[in-house]
């Protein structure tokens, strides 16, 4: 679940920001900013948790 909650919460915001257009609440700047705010958020939170260690910060097998 962890690998996938940057990814959620992208989608959450996402989702608020189509159900603010189709309810007409485009008038409530707190809804907008709390979409973008969650969609910003899930894209750094997917980055953050999918990100690598490089190659060359690995221990090699023999030596722990």
């Amino acid at each position: 679940m962890k690998l996938y909650s940057g990814i959620i919460t992208a989608l959450v915001g996402a989702l608020l920001l189509i159900l603010s257009y189709l309810f007409d609440w485009v008038d409530y700047n707190w809804v907008q900013f709390l979409a973008v705010v969650l969609v910003i958020a899930g894209i750094c939170t997917h980055i953050y948790v999918n990100y690598k260690k490089p190659a060359y910060m690995e221990k090699p097998a023999g030596k722990e």
